[in-house]
């Protein structure tokens, strides 16, 4: 039989609705909790199951993956379909699980909601809230209804996510804002933001300060919130534009650490971090680190250093706090050699007005100096993206030539390489001639074009440009458009083991549209021998800053500066360049 061909967020995707399902049925925690870690597991490969499963490796030697889970998988991967969902699909409302979201309600009370009334979606909801049916139900009452009625919009809203660099445009306002409140004594964003995520659900700020409701009064006050959600003696929750939802917590001094630390998260990474505390005889949570035969007596909380110390590792920086490799044997080493924005020394991948970028080659070149690198490639698009009037070979030399003569004119201490972004076309061929990119300094190929053609086709077009002499780079390997567009199907395990053979670099695009390859994809290439290189894709002077972002996406996959190309010094990238 055919194996249907499934992704693994799918098979994710899957997992967590058999989860959510279960949950609406009653079903046992333990088994509930068994499919939402196996999700987890399963979306966090690199390598697809469907493959894993077609050289009969064991996917119960993957943590957090059952035997029950692994047989499952492999009924999915067969035949597309789980007759056990199917069978909980065809007795549940699978649109019950929008309804468990809605703050304040859950699982049991969705199934009391569809029990009692017959709600069954958002929809149905809202009406029977607005008839005023939903408070005669046992367990609800005037308040929930109101509730659900306040809550219902921003839930219709919630798969609204802000991108990284739009976070941090809040937070730098949000930073602004509070810079008027002399009350606050620390300040610090915490969550999926502290961590770098490329995608943040709800921004968490922490405080310190004796006043606690002069620093809510000031919160209240900034511009963007739509509406105060709630507010107590130490906590404020607002939603701003497009249901974005903002939690201000102010905690004592003495549990800084311990907050920032629990409130940071992930999740995952907490569990493991209570379960180091539980077996030395101590209890970790918002408030600090307690010794379980005294809970009065607080041994560490004031500081995150001691949080970590006194459980036995040391700070994990906040990027690496996913339950990945944190808690390795070789941890203080890679916290050590730890990548960090500093490390760059060049940028290359850019364009300039010769296509669709806005400066010119001179003006990117200074800024890039200004910024303290020391080298970048100019890699203007080839001419089958005819949108962005890419170069043909005649264009590309002559922008060679003039690459030469500005390279003359420096001190030596910065140099510009002569790139191309070169399309590899539908047919597999590189959009250039062999005798034009023989001349480049560097070459970047790319796909733009023919995405939707099978994971063979796409796969075999981009083995193909690794394995051609004058290619040193894949850009933006999988395609995807954050949020816009998923990643076109790609065999990554070949990709990745061609680029190893052949000695070729793979891209973390900074942009953050695109940060791709992702932390997880990063991680597999590194640990593979494959060197990566950050750019940051600009088509504009403001676009050369973004380079920060590709930088915490290797920080997440806990890359080195060794195993990224564009931390050698200009004496270094020239070696590398010759011998290839």
């Amino acid at each position: 039989m055919t194996k249907h061909r499934i992704r693994n967020d799918e098979l994710a995707a899957l997992f967590e609705e058999m989860a959510d399902l279960l949950e609406l049925s009653g079903e046992n925690p333990f088994r509930i909790r068994a499919y939402r870690h196996g999700a987890m597991a399963i979306a966090a490969l690199a390598d697809p199951v469907a493959d894993l499963i077609a050289k009969d490796f064991d996917l119960t030697s993957i943590e957090g993956i059952g035997a029950t889970l692994a047989e499952k998988s492999k009924v999915i991967v067969d035949t597309g379909h789980l007759p056990q969902l199917e069978k909980l699909r065809s007795e549940i409302p699978t649109t019950l699980r929008d309804i468990m979201r809605v703050p304040g309600l859950g699982a049991k009370k969705a199934m009391a909601l569809y029990r009692e009334l017959g709600i069954c979606d958002l929809t149905s909801l809202r009406e029977a809230c607005e008839q005023g049916a939903v408070a005669a139900i046992k367990g609800f009452g005037t308040k929930t209804q109101a509730s659900i009625l306040q809550n219902l919009g921003i839930v219709e809203k919630a798969a609204k996510r802000l991108s990284i660099d739009a976070a941090d445009t809040l937070a730098s306002r949000l930073r602004e804002h509070f810079a008027d409140c002399p009350e606050i004594e620390q300040i610090e964003f915490a969550g999926s933001y502290r961590r770098r995520k490329e995608t943040i659900g709800d921004l968490d700020i922490l405080v310190t300060s004796q006043s606690p409701k002069k620093v809510m009064d000031r919160f209240a006050e900034f511009p963007a919130i739509q509406e105060v959600l709630a507010r107590g003696d130490t906590k404020m929750s607002v939603r701003i534009s497009d249901a974005f939802q903002i939690d201000l917590r102010v905690v004592e001094p003495e549990a800084w650490g311990a907050a920032l630390q629990y409130f940071t998260g992930s999740k995952e990474h907490n569990v493991h971090v209570r379960s180091l505390a539980k077996s030395k005889g101590l209890k970790v949570n918002e408030y600090g680190v307690f010794d379980t035969h005294d809970e009065t007596r607080r041994v560490a909380g004031r500081d995150e250093q001691e949080v970590y110390r006194v459980i036995g590792l040391p700070w994990i920086p906040p990027e690496l706090r996913e339950n990945r490799c944190e808690f390795g044997v070789d941890i203080k080493d890679r916290i050590k050699n730890l990548i960090q924005l500093t490390d760059i020394r060049g940028d290359l991948h850019m364009h300039t007005t010769a296509t669709d970028g806005e400066n010119s080659i001179e003006e990117m070149a200074a800024r890039a100096q200004e910024m303290g690198l020391a080298y970048i490639a100019i890699t203007d698009h080839s001419k089958r993206v005819t949108i962005a009037r890419g170069l043909d070979d005649a264009r590309a030399i002559a922008q060679w030539r003039q690459i030469d003569a500005i390279n003359k004119k420096l001190d030596g201490s910065f140099h510009i390489f002569k790139g191309i972004e070169c399309d590899i076309l539908e047919d597999g061929s590189l959009d250039l001639s062999d005798e034009c990119l023989e001349k480049a300094d560097w070459v970047t190929a790319s796909v733009h074009f023919g995405t939707r053609q099978s994971r063979e086709q796409i796969t075999d077009r981009i083995l193909g440009a690794i394995r051609h002499p004058s290619v040193h780079s894949i850009s933006h390997p999988t395609g995807r458009l954050i949020s816009r567009r998923n990643p076109y199907e790609i065999d990554l395990a070949a990709i990745i083991q061609a680029a190893k053979e052949f000695d070729k670099c793979l891209e973390i695009n900074a942009n953050p549209e695109r940060l791709d390859l992702n932390d997880i994809m990063a991680s597999s290439a590194a640990e593979a021998g494959v060197l990566l290189v950050i750019n940051t894709d600009a088509h504009s002077l403001s676009n050369l800053a973004l380079m920060q972002y590709g930088v915490s996406v290797a920080r997440r996959g806990g890359l080195s500066k060794e195993n990224v190309l564009n931390t050698r010094d200009l004496q270094a990238m020239r070696s590398w360049l010759q011998k290839h």
